[in-house]
């Protein structure tokens, strides 16, 4: 592990939190009413004792999204929604530009905090709301939801035995056609580029195989072009001496609009496996064919389960606030070397 992903642990200490008693329903607020409140809202559906409310720059956008998702109230502001004694949790789901005024605002009034992936425009905000954490005794938590897939589950145990024998190479491909023609498109609302916004989740991803990140580089096709970019091919190196490379593009059609095949190579065999998680082919010492899970295909069900559990425990999540912090600096490892 490099000398600046290590340091990503030291500012962060073991705390005890404020706790949501068990059989207390979490009244959850979400800022932003875009696409990402929407998946979440449809995944909270399913969640017994979990109060949905919605805040907007919009009231009337909040009232709509309150109305179509069944929730207990909404606010025309953010700033309503935090102060408010009725929340106990505030999800922040606008532009990465937002995310550190408004999370700070809700930790200092004494609320718990989920914040969207890219979490904060650069690893060195983590600091500031490490501390402020500290003062109030409250969680911040980060969605990624790739740390609960059960396809990175299956992959870390596979890897964990000799089927395929000593692992040599993984290729992840995560090529696909996106459109964006809104806040992506615009850097210092964005943060960043295609890597930054989306591929963050596959950082995680390569980091959580058991395996540990040395070093990464990234690289841009076309980088004297005066644009975000939209696709990077990104080579890490493990401690334990295998190297991984991962393609990331939203310029790319893949097959049937999103099927795509990675592969990791061992000196027995190899593990061919569908990038989403659809599938696994294991061909070594044992030939298998497994299904990771479809109910909870991208890992969002288990990720909430997890935030609650560590709301009413007063610990953090599996995913905590330095692993979080760890995928910021990978990124930004990845542009400095490209």
């Amino acid at each position: 592990m490099t000398k600046k992903v290590e340091s990503s642990y030291n500012i962060f200490q073991k705390m005890n939190f404020k706790k949501i008693q068990s059989g207390e329903p979490v009244h959850l607020a979400f800022l932003g009413c875009g696409g990402v409140t929407v998946k979440h809202s449809k995944t909270l559906k399913g969640f017994k004792n979990v109060k949905l409310y919605y805040a907007s720059r919009s009231a009337e956008k909040a009232n709509i999204f309150n109305k179509k998702w069944k929730g207990e109230g909404a606010f025309g502001t953010y700033e309503a929604a935090i102060s408010s004694e009725k929340i106990d949790l505030v999800l922040i789901a606008t532009p990465p530009d937002s995310h550190l005024e408004l999370a700070l605002k809700a930790i200092r009034a004494g609320k718990h905090v989920i914040v969207e992936k890219p979490p904060f425009m650069k690893s060195g905000d983590f600091d500031l709301i490490a501390a402020e954490r500290e003062k109030a005794g409250v969680q911040v938590m980060v969605a990624e939801n790739y740390f609960y897939k059960p396809l990175l589950k299956k992959l870390k145990q596979l890897l964990a035995t000799d089927l395929i024998g000593e692992t040599r190479f993984l290729f992840f491909n995560s090529t696909k056609k996106q459109t964006t023609g809104d806040w992506r498109d615009t850097t210092n609302v964005a943060g960043g580029g295609s890597l930054f916004e989306g591929g963050i989740h596959w950082i995680n991803f390569i980091s959580n195989l058991g395996l540990t990140i040395h070093s990464l580089t990234g690289f841009r096709p076309f980088p004297n072009r005066k644009t975000i970019e939209r696709s990077m091919q990104v080579v890490a190196k493990y401690e334990e001496g295998p190297v991984a490379t991962l393609l990331y593009s939203w310029e790319i059609k893949a097959l049937l609009n999103g099927l795509r095949i990675s592969r990791i190579y061992g000196t027995r065999g190899s593990i061919t496996f569908e990038s989403n998680g659809v599938f696994i082919f294991v061909r070594g010492k044992k030939w298998k064919f497994i299904f990771p899970g479809f109910a909870d295909i991208g890992g969002s069900k288990g990720m909430f389960k997890d935030f609650f559990k560590a709301l009413r425990s007063g610990e953090e999540p599996a995913f905590n606030l330095a692993m979080a912090k760890r995928d910021l600096e990978l990124v930004e490892e990845a542009y400095l070397n490209g």
